[in-house]
């Protein structure tokens, strides 16, 4: 496993946005994460409840909106952008856990504080729920409540998938992996004509992939350049992944392909 060694630095607090109440009903029914997230549990008439429950915050790029060991007091949910999570070592060292995108509700915590943090990779909104407030609103709509069960659920079958990809995997099947994981997003739909190719975008950088999946920068690289070589991949732009064969890539991801 790769550790990234990072300097121990205090950051601002990301901006919240108090929004007028009959407008924010209009952003909830307008959200393009809505449709992705828990909040889809919610019926359209009762957005209202909803809307006056969250605080809309803009999170610019590289500001840190979860810290490791604050108390847990509010949850999130990403509207747009992408962060990274990560646990820090007390010497400064950083191991990225995972990356949250759009519709991804964080801060499921089981203690009193948060046990990762998470740091923008791109300008990004996220709708913040205080504990209190949220409790109520799922007293009132049991659906939502079973949602964020399915969500913990998800997260521990996450938990148990990249265990056997730092344990087991090989470093293809690991970036096969990555790509495969990446590519069944929302965010990531395949284009309109079903013959071109799906694009990833990858706001994260080579290093952060690299911290993520127990590699150094260089065998991601090599990996990357040998599955362009192999026609699996194509690489249009800087942060973008075009598939072109991805039932080989998701055969390398399973430990059944070369």
């Amino acid at each position: 496993m790769i550790l990234v060694r990072t300097a121990a630095r205090p950051a601002p607090r990301p901006r919240a946005v108090v929004v007028e109440p009959g407008r924010a009903v209009e952003q909830c029914l307008h959200c393009d994460a809505r449709k992705h997230s828990v909040c889809n549990a919610i019926p359209a008439l009762d957005l209202d409840r909803l809307a006056t429950t969250a605080v809309s915050m803009n999170v610019e790029s590289g500001r840190a909106f979860i810290r490791e060991g604050d108390p847990a007091e509010h949850f999130f949910n990403v509207t747009a952008g992408c962060a990274k999570l990560f646990k820090l070592l007390p010497d400064g060292r950083r191991q990225i856990t995972g990356f949250a995108g759009v519709g991804t509700f964080l801060g499921l915590a089981v203690s009193a504080t948060y046990a990762f943090s998470a740091e923008a990779l791109e300008p990004m909104k996220v709708c913040r729920f205080s504990r209190a407030k949220l409790r109520a609103l799922l007293d009132d709509f049991p659906a939502m409540e079973q949602r964020l069960l399915e969500v913990a659920s998800n997260e521990l079958v996450a938990a148990q998938e990249q265990m056997l990809l730092l344990g087991r995997k090989t470093a293809r099947e690991r970036i096969a992996s990555f790509l495969i994981a990446r590519a069944a997003l929302p965010s990531n739909c395949l284009a309109s004509e079903p013959e071109l190719a799906q694009v990833i975008t990858l706001p994260m950088t080579r290093a952060d992939i690299a911290d993520y999946l127990g590699l150094t920068i260089e065998t991601v690289s090599r990996s990357l350049t040998r599955f362009k070589a192999e026609g699996l991949i194509e690489i249009p732009a800087a942060g973008e992944i075009a598939i072109r064969d991805s039932a080989a890539l998701t055969r390398m991801a399973a430990g059944a392909g070369p």
